[in-house]
């Protein structure tokens, strides 16, 4: 068995249909950041322990679960409210929670634009940690979300959780793009430097994958590179008018992140 970990902040509309996807575990629990809507009360009725802190960044609130609840197993899932588990996720999790040789699991999400999966706009498969060993896994804080932490020792699970990119609409989106573009532009401009050769050429996805990303804030003209890569090389337009939708909300977080990078640097 494992236990499951939402993090939440006012999530009355997503975490519903999240804490439903999860009857099947035994140990469900709430990290709240202070809500000031029904999310508590919907965590509670629906059986999840909830517990609050407030928030700093995303690898703060995932440690502070890692360390500080006590849950009733030692691998542990952790889920955002506009996440959903699948059964077969639930089924490769009960499998892998035996083990004793990793600290965790990479998984990769299915990302969902206006009820769609859009496979190739967004990458798939673009891993994340999320199944892991309570207390020993430590996460990383990396622009506006997190990591794992050098030396921890992870596999891949070969099932996906579900991403509703659209739960909130476009307004929503472009709020919440606003502010990880801030954290963005901060972590490019504190790491210094671009990726070396080596990063480049890696024959490891994930490291490949996170070099272009940091070269890539040395190019100019990124929104519309963006929108060109998402939707022409990654063949973002087999997805679909979603696919095309979701690439131009793309191309302007791109420009989002430009602008703040130019402003912290004091050009305007």
């Amino acid at each position: 068995m494992y236990s499951v970990v939402i993090l939440t902040l006012n999530e009355e509309r997503d975490l519903p249909k999240c804490l439903a996807s999860v009857t099947s575990c035994d140990d469900i629990v709430v990290l709240d950041s202070g809500s000031t809507d029904r999310t508590a009360e919907i965590a509670r009725a629906a059986g999840a322990r909830v517990f609050e802190r407030p928030f700093d960044h995303f690898a703060g609130q995932r440690n502070h679960a890692q360390r500080q609840i006590a849950f009733r197993h030692p691998w542990v899932f952790h889920l955002d409210a506009d996440e959903q588990f699948t059964p077969g996720l639930d089924a490769e999790c009960r499998a892998a929670s035996g083990r004793t040789d990793l600290d965790g699991f990479w998984v990769a999400p299915r990302m969902m634009f206006e009820g769609r999966w859009i496979p190739r706009c967004t990458d798939y498969p673009a891993w994340q940690a999320r199944f892991v060993r309570a207390p020993q896994f430590e996460f990383i804080e990396v622009g506006h979300g997190q990591r794992e932490a050098p030396a921890m020792r992870l596999e891949r699970l070969h099932a996906s959780y579900l991403h509703d990119l659209s739960s909130g609409g476009v307004a929503e989106w472009l709020e919440k793009h606003r502010r990880y573009a801030r954290a963005e532009a901060r972590a490019h401009l504190a790491a210094g430097g671009g990726p070396s050769l080596r990063q480049l050429l890696a024959s490891e996805p994930l490291v490949r994958r996170r070099a272009l990303k940091r070269l890539s804030y040395s190019l100019p003209f990124r929104p519309a590179l963006r929108f060109l890569y998402q939707y022409g090389l990654r063949c973002g337009f087999l997805d679909g008018r979603p696919g095309y939708r979701y690439c131009r909300l793309l191309a302007r977080y791109e420009a989002f992140t430009t602008e703040e990078i130019r402003r912290l640097r004091g050009g305007g």
